[in-house]
């Protein structure tokens, strides 16, 4: 399959999921209502797609005529926040399915013209950037899916619990070393993953699995979030304020701990690693456990470096091989898989599940790297460089494959909770 057959291959998969997430899955009402002030109405992030390809693939790209420049605005994330998107003259979800569908048609008719040369094309970069865009957005819906009160819109897949977590060590080793960390080359990669460079980690040793229900229920039952000695001071003040006690979506019946997932109301599984804590959550309950979370440049060598090779992978387990035999990854299942999971997943060093399941909290800022240039616009990272930013790895059982890579970079705010977001725990050697 050459770049352009794969690009069609790929739009058209990202657009069947997020119709699956909006109009195939939902009535008008719940696509154009707002579930949280954190999220947009389903059908903002259905006619944005389409209106960021619109801009890129029609416009910057091949040089094509405007479909609907009246809804620009409407439709730029950077000017106006979730909160008031409601209040906007929102597409319709029958007119956000056609605009969405007028703007794919265009695309793929212009697409063979289009020469695959110069920075913005080149290697399919520009077409790479709308489709791994898309499925961002579709891994947002299903927070937004998460977030919402009604019943079940969508179903777990058959035979998605047939995965058997085993019992592996506790942590392992990762010596000294320099290592190259981000990425020069890769076609898929952002700005903000780029260019590849050297950075010498110190020894520390780090989790082979994330951090598990059982052990965070640990952790509650211990008096974790009423004990300040292991909070960080906002994170403190987050916790009195708020009144926090568990993650999200938990609570206790009858001596056991419940979770709401996707309208379903089900026991805690105690061997899936845990899922939507905050930074402060995470930081908290790696001291409580005597560790620390990993920096980012920590996470990112013990999930690419071949020790032995002397190189970097562009994935724990290699440089490709089908994500279905590896990770969880792409809504194959609605939820983590059980701890120890994938063994053909595992990196050099042994640590498994670095990729999927669940985002991991690290301790590190959201920063430009060193040599770091903005392309193909500043909003995509730059403009969120320095703020109250902390970085995220490894993607979840959302995220898509095309994104499951070592050097992807996910931020977010410490207070973030519906993401699907995790951790594993490090300390030093």
């Amino acid at each position: 399959m050459d770049v352009k057959e794969r690009i069609v291959a790929e739009l058209t998969a990202a657009r069947d999921r997020s119709f699956g997430l909006t109009v195939e899955a939902l009535e008008a009402p719940e696509l154009t209502s707002q579930v949280s002030p954190l999220m947009s109405p389903l059908v903002w992030d259905l006619a944005h797609i389409g209106n960021y390809e619109e801009q890129w693939l029609l416009r910057a790209a091949a040089g094509a005529a405007a479909v609907r420049p009246d809804i620009d605005d409407i439709y730029d994330a950077f000017e106006h926040p979730r909160a008031e998107r409601p209040s906007l003259p929102l597409l319709s979800p029958a007119e956000s399915r056609a605009y969405v569908t007028t703007v794919r048609q265009r695309v793929l008719d212009s697409l063979e013209k289009v020469p695959l040369v110069g920075a913005l094309t080149e290697n399919g970069f520009v077409y790479h950037m709308v489709i791994q865009h898309e499925h961002q957005h579709d891994e947002t819906m299903l927070a937004t899916h998460q977030l919402r009160k009604g019943a079940p819109a969508l179903l777990d897949p058959p035979g998605a619990d047939s995965v058997i977590g085993d019992t592996i060590a506790a942590e392992v080793l990762v010596p000294g070393g320099p290592f190259l960390m981000g990425t020069s080359d890769d076609p898929w990669a952002y700005d903000n993953e780029r260019p590849g460079h050297t950075v010498d980690v110190p020894s520390f040793h780090i989790d082979t699995a994330p951090v598990g229900n059982a052990a965070y229920a640990a952790f509650i039952e211990a008096g974790g979030y009423q004990d300040p000695r292991w909070w960080h001071p906002k994170g403190w003040e987050w916790g009195s304020a708020s009144g926090k006690e568990a993650p999200a979506f938990w609570h206790r019946e009858g001596g056991q701990w419940l979770r709401r997932r996707l309208g379903r109301v089900e026991p805690v599984p105690l061997d899936e690693p845990v899922q939507h804590v905050c930074w402060y959550e995470a930081d908290a309950y790696a001291r409580w456990a005597g560790k620390r979370l990993p920096t980012e440049a920590e996470w990112e060598k013990a999930a690419s470096w071949d020790p032995v090779a002397e190189r970097k992978r562009r994935l724990p387990w290699g440089d490709s091989g089908e994500a279905g035999d590896h990770a969880n990854l792409g809504q194959r299942r609605l939820h983590p898989a059980p701890l120890g999971s994938y063994p053909g997943g595992a990196s050099a060093y042994g640590v498994r599940q670095l990729i999927g399941d669940v985002w991991e909290w690290t301790s590190s800022d959201f920063t430009a790297y060193p040599g770091f240039r903005a392309f193909p616009y500043r909003e995509y990272s730059e403009v969120f460089f320095g703020g109250d930013y902390k970085i995220l790895k490894g993607g979840s059982w959302a995220t898509h494959p095309l994104s499951g890579r070592a050097t992807f970079r996910n931020w977010d705010h410490p207070i973030r909770r519906q993401i699907f977001s995790g951790f594993r725990c490090a300390r030093d050697a």
